[in-house]
């Protein structure tokens, strides 16, 4: 039996543990993810192009605007219920990500189709925690968001160092 018969299963086995702790490995939370940023010379270009999102955007839902501020990554906050703002996707006029907040101990996804100008854009949201309930059945809700500024806006971008 040649060596490499001999030892393809236990190699196998090792393999497919180690893909299953990657797997179950922790993600960090939006709290943890939302104030930090790459290490110099780390940030990628997908994470380059988020610039288009630092600034001021307006949410509206329902007739009720709430303001968004981002950073260059496009997480940030905004005011109503001590709310945390996180940027997982930016790709292709689609933005993804999570919010979270901490006044009434909600968590949740979101979805928005930009327009062809960055400008503004149409998105659905959703609860992935109430409280206690990490499979909450209560509805989320579509909105619109706009851009009123951007931090980027007299800066050259990229930025030359």
């Amino acid at each position: 039996m040649s060596i490499m018969k001999k030892f393809r299963w236990p190699v196998l086995a090792v393999g497919l543990s180690l893909l299953s702790l990657q797997g179950c490995s922790h993600a960090p939370s939006l709290q943890e993810a939302a104030g930090s940023e790459p290490a110099p010379g780390e940030m990628s270009s997908t994470r380059a192009e988020h610039a288009v999102l630092a600034g001021e955007w307006e949410y509206e839902e329902d007739g009720v605007v709430v303001p968004l501020r981002l950073d260059r990554f496009g997480n940030g906050s905004y005011d109503f219920k001590d709310g945390r703002f996180r940027t997982d996707l930016f790709a292709d006029h689609r933005w993804a990500g999570a919010w979270a907040q901490r006044e009434n101990d909600r968590e949740g996804g979101f979805e928005i189709t930009l327009s062809h100008d960055y400008s503004e854009g149409e998105g659905r949201w959703w609860y992935t925690r109430i409280e206690a309930d990490k499979a909450p059945t209560k509805a989320g809700g579509r909105f619109h968001v706009m851009k009123v500024q951007s931090i980027v806006d007299n800066q050259s971008w990229p930025p030359t160092h």
